[in-house]
């Protein structure tokens, strides 16, 4: 029901309202970082190439760094562990032991040890940052080579390689994305926007994954779905959002009942009680870029 509504109404609205929103999805797998070591600025460059396990939050990167005064590229390779990155530099055994280490790499608990696996090939080098090092906008970390710890860091608050971005472009020249202040799932489709006296209004439908982890809870469920609004100022700055789930297996949120008015303007949700929330109603008006949660 919900997906023949997208399917019928974006395409309606957006033609109405002459194109001045528009959301487009990029998944980025691939991320360039700048940052320093022993004070000297550095570029790297990280590729996501596959998961450990079953974890999304846990996966393999491979790329290189360089001093950005040489620019001789040096090749890493290593895993993304949660913010934690751990990257590994084995000289003229680069992909030989790139290889060995992905090889046994193959669980959550594998993934702890890491570092204990890499060291018995021996780096020449390798380079740690820590998502408990996070210092304003920067990731602090760590450079090791020939038996010397050397400080590094990373010009950046967030180090995730894999991104589900979903970039909202408004009027004014102005471009938001949602992975930045909703969260890092992704999966929202653009509905319907409005103005009002108090600003502007965009409305969202997602859905999305309910856990990075496949193999935690409910990891291999049919995820989050619902709706949001996000609210602007006449000028199109950013102020807030609502999100109203339509089902949830983190919230135990099944069999919702979904009706339509004749116009196709407004979409009602019953959702039902849980054990933990009681049972409540939504309203969805399309031409209006509202939603109404009532008991």
């Amino acid at each position: 029901m919900k997906k023949l509504f997208i399917t019928l109404f974006f395409p309606l609205f957006a033609l109405c309202m002459g194109q001045k929103v528009e959301l487009k999805t990029v998944t980025d797998s691939s991320q360039i970082f700048k940052g320093e070591i022993a004070g000297m600025p550095v570029t790297l460059c990280l590729n996501y190439t596959g998961i450990a396990d079953c974890n999304l939050y846990q996966y393999f990167v491979d790329g290189w760094y360089y001093y950005d005064k040489y620019q001789k590229k040096i090749p890493l390779t290593g895993i993304y562990d949660y913010g934690k990155i751990s990257l590994y530099h084995f000289g003229a055994k680069q992909k030989q032991n790139s290889k060995l280490l992905k090889d046994q790499i193959t669980s959550p608990q594998k993934v702890e040890k890491t570092n204990e696996i890499a060291e018995a090939l021996t780096p020449k080098e390798y380079i740690v940052f820590e998502p408990g090092d996070l210092k304003g906008n920067s990731i602090e970390g760590s450079f090791f080579m020939n038996n010397k710890t050397q400080s590094a860091k990373l010009f950046t608050g967030n180090d995730m390689i894999y991104r589900y971005n979903n970039y909202l472009t408004l009027p004014n020249n102005k471009k938001i994305n949602t992975f930045d202040f909703i969260n890092k799932h992704g999966g929202n489709q653009l509905i319907s926007y409005a103005s009002g006296e108090n600003g502007n209004r965009i409305l969202l439908y997602f859905e999305h994954s309910s856990n990075f982890n496949a193999c935690g809870r409910c990891g291999a469920s049919e995820g989050e779905k619902g709706y949001r609004v996000l609210y602007f100022t006449k000028d199109w700055n950013y102020k807030s959002y609502e999100e109203f789930l339509t089902e949830s297996c983190l919230e135990n949120i099944y069999d919702t009942v979904a009706t339509k008015s004749k116009d196709r303007n407004t979409l009602q949700f019953k959702i039902n009680k849980t054990s933990s929330a009681p049972g409540y109603s939504l309203t969805v008006n399309i031409k209006n870029a509202s939603v109404i949660k009532s008991k």
